[in-house]
Parts: structure tokens; C-alpha cells; sequence
């Protein structure tokens, strides 16, 4: 479950439900505000409602967005205002072919287990990308294969942007799926499965430390996070359901961050095999920037 610290401003029904999904805070996008109500995104209260077209989810919901074919997309992300973020975020998934048949890719539907830590170096790559620690391991084939998790490979996966909103729950905005299938009849399809499993989602975000905020994950499979650039949470490996959280004063040091600054976050999650797939943000961040798409093209 994702959430923001600062409290959100939206019109609408006092319930969750369809907005129309063009970024206004009158029409069901959650702003930034002072709680005031006047709309100018400094901390203005009101109801949720999911922006219209989305996959409702326990908290929150999901949008499959267009498939990314050829170079990187900067897309116009719902609820964006000019003081920060609103409720949506925006992220890629990419759908895999499963390993156990013939072309497949060999990290996907071939493990089960219950975690690995140290799948990933510490530092984040160059390219904002997680790279492989050295060594065998037990959960992935080879450092190539890894390197196609996250990066476009024309024939191995198919990349799709993907819109994640946020709503509130007892002072922070949280997403929480059950059943996480974003790409559910996309991509290279399900392959005889009820849900499509082979899959990997990248979400790139900047954040403003003022201290005293946390960050949390509950799901499965692989999942890391890297606050400027340093890993904070580390749930590698096939696993059931497994939660992790960092508190970010306690790890500051470690993280190199000070409060007043600017840093990137970024979360690379993978779901690789049946039969079920949860995907659970909390966190009382103060994001700034929600539509960061880094992508690579089609190789």
C-alpha cells in the first residue's frame, strides 16, 4: 500500500467511485493541500473516488495503460498538480512468457521458495536499473536473463505503461490488491492460466524527506525498493505473501538522506509464478513526482 503523509483534496460522492479521470480536483483527483478546501493544492481535505476506467482494488485501483513499443513515453498522469502529486502514480509492467514451455523465459513459472536476499547490489545501476550481485543464486538463471526484467527485449517481454491510485486510510493514501493482474488477457496472454503470472512492474518516484516518515511492502514475489539510489527494502526470491518496512530516519545514514532534500524512490516487483499475486504500499511519503517513466527501447 502506497501513501502520502500530507492529507488530499477531491469533489465528488462521499464514496468510493468513478471520477472522470483528467487530473482536475474538483473531479475526484486527490491534490496536495493545507485543508483549507479553496482547491490550491496546499492540503485541501475531501472524499476519494477511483478515477474513471480503473480496476476498483481493496484500496485503491489499477489502469492498464498502452503498450510501449518503440522508445520511452512521458504520459500525462491523472491528479498531477503544480505543488506535487495527486493520486495517481504512474509505473511499467512487462509480461513474460513462462519458463516450463518451449521459448519461454527460464526466471518465470521454473522456482518456487521462500526468498532470497542479496539477488541485487546494493547501488542502484546508472541506468535506474537493479543490477545482479555476483554468484550463483538460487532464484534466477544468469545476470542476462535478470537483465531483461526491466528492460525492453523485443520477443522475450512486451511493456505496458500502468497507473496505480492511491486512497486514503487513516492518514496515509494506500494501495492494496489481493489479486494484483494488471495484465489479465494482455500481453502474451494468460497461457492456460485463470490470471496471467509472468510479470514484472517498475515504478520510478521522487519524494521530500521532512523526517519521521516509513515506508512498507507486503506481497509477492520478488520485490525491491532503493531510496537515493540504496537499497531499503530487500524481498527478493520466489515467497508467499512477505512484508518488510524502513523507517527512513532510522536508515537516513545508511541511505545518505537528510531531511529538507529531494530523493529518488524506486521499486522493482516481480510476480513469477501461481497462484497468487498480492501487492500491498504503505509508506507517509511526500511525493513530488508521479509520472517518471525510465525506460530503454525495444532491443
Amino acid at each position: 500500500m502506497l501513501a502520502l503523509s500530507l492529507t488530499a483534496s477531491c469533489g465528488g460522492d462521499d464514496e468510493k467511485g468513478g471520477g472522470d479521470g483528467d487530473g482536475d480536483s474538483g473531479d475526484g483527483d486527490i491534490v496536495l493541500g493545507d485543508g483549507d478546501g479553496d482547491g490550491d493544492g496546499d492540503g485541501d481535505t475531501g472524499p476519494y473516488m477511483l478515477p474513471e476506467s480503473f480496476t476498483s482494488t481493496e484500496m485503491g485501483g489499477y489502469k492498464l495503460g498502452e503498450e510501449i513499443t518503440d522508445e520511452a513515453v512521458i504520459p500525462d498522469v491523472p491528479g498531477m498538480s503544480g505543488d506535487g502529486c495527486g493520486s495517481v502514480i504512474v509505473g511499467l509492467v512487462r509480461d513474460f512468457k513462462r519458463g516450463d514451455r518451449d521459448g519461454g523465459h527460464p526466471d518465470f513459472e521454473t522456482y518456487t521458495g521462500n526468498g532470497e536476499k542479496g539477488i541485487v547490489e546494493f547501488e542502484l545501476g546508472d541506468d535506474q536499473k537493479p543490477v545482479h550481485a555476483s554468484g550463483d543464486k538460487q532464484f534466477t538463471t544468469s545476470v542476462e536473463d535478470f537483465n531483461q526484467w526491466y528492460r525492453n527485449v523485443d520477443g522475450v517481454n512486451r511493456s505496458y505503461l500502468a497507473y496505480f491510485s492511491f486512497e486514503p486510510n487513516g492518514g496515509v493514501l494506500t494501495f492494496q490488491s489481493n489479486a494484483f493482474f494488471p495484465l489479465d488477457g494482455a500481453g502474451f496472454g494468460n497461457e492456460d492460466h485463470d490470471h496471467n503470472f509472468g510479470f514484472t512492474t517498475e515504478i520510478h518516484t521522487e519524494f521530500r524527506y521532512n523526517g519521521g516518515e516509513t515506508f512498507s511492502f507486503t506481497g509477492d514475489d520478488d520485490l525491491w525498493v532503493f531510496i537515493n539510489n540504496r537499497l531499503a527494502i530487500d524481498l527478493g526470491g520466489l515467497h508467499p505473501e512477505l512484508s518488510d518496512s524502513v523507517s527512513l530516519d532510522d536508515a537516513a545514514e545508511e541511505l545518505g538522506i537528510e531531511p529538507g532534500s529531494t530523493y529518488p524512490l524506486d521499486l522493482f516487483h516481480a510476480e513469477r509464478h501461481t497462484n497468487a499475486s498480492n501487492f500491498r504500499v504503505d509508506t507517509n511519503l511526500q511525493f513530488t513526482n508521479c509520472n517518471i517513466v525510465i525506460d530503454t527501447p525495444v532491443r
